[in-house]
């Protein structure tokens, strides 16, 4: 069984005035904080933009050797990235997670996989029921097909495409909170305000990481 990942990276954000991927923390673009996360799960990861300036910026900060590709359609869409980026993968499964979620957890990514095998599709769900499709792993043939079905429907939203897929697992947050106590995967970087609630995180990861080490020392 193969293993992809695709990171979706297509939006502009106005607040920022540039795309979100490009956006500094830590001294470090924030699609590298993701493609560093997820590059030891994963035997691939295709990268998706919606236009070749998009795909020039983002060529500069990433790996040589990482794939960037271009939404077939112009019109920016979770959905229509999501496809795009089903279309260019090789593995059987295939994780899509967002450009800006720095803090996704390496146990959590590694738990999704794990339970994706032999189902359509392996989503995180909130106990007031609401889902996490930008942070799930999805059967590639399955989704594709269920992809495309909701497009032709003229449906641009994730959850169209779930609701076309058979043999859905959904895992529930209660679970992700014993590998992820605060849930810190599901944190976006959306406004100038969520980037600098991030800085003071990754501070803090910091600090308990020396804090850590030098304990271990003694």
């Amino acid at each position: 069984m193969s293993n992809s990942a695709i990171i979706l990276a297509g939006g502009f954000s106005k607040r920022f005035g540039k795309e979100k991927g490009l956006v500094s923390l830590g001294g470090k673009p924030l699609i590298l904080h993701v493609t560093e996360k997820v590059a030891s799960f994963v035997d691939e990861y295709v990268v998706v933009t919606s236009s070749e300036i998009q795909k020039e910026k983002l060529r500069k900060v990433l790996p040589a050797e990482s794939r960037v590709v271009i939404d077939f359609l112009q019109v920016r869409s979770p959905l229509v990235g999501t496809l795009t980026g089903l279309e260019n993968v090789s593995g059987e499964y295939a994780l899509v997670l967002p450009c800006d979620s720095p803090f996704v957890s390496r146990q959590v990514i590694s738990l999704l996989l794990e339970l994706c095998v032999g189902k359509a599709a392996v989503i995180p769900r909130w106990t007031n029921g609401y889902i996490e499709p930008l942070q799930a792993v999805y059967s590639v043939n399955s989704a594709k097909e269920s992809a495309k079905k909701a497009l032709e429907d003229n449906k641009l939203d994730m959850r169209s495409m779930i609701k076309n897929l058979r043999g859905v697992r959904y895992v529930s947050t209660i679970v992700l909170r014993q590998l992820d106590p605060q849930l810190l995967t599901f944190f976006n970087v959306n406004t100038p305000i969520d980037l600098k609630r991030a800085e003071l995180i990754l501070k803090r990861k910091c600090g308990w990481e020396k804090s850590n080490s030098w304990k271990g020392l003694k």
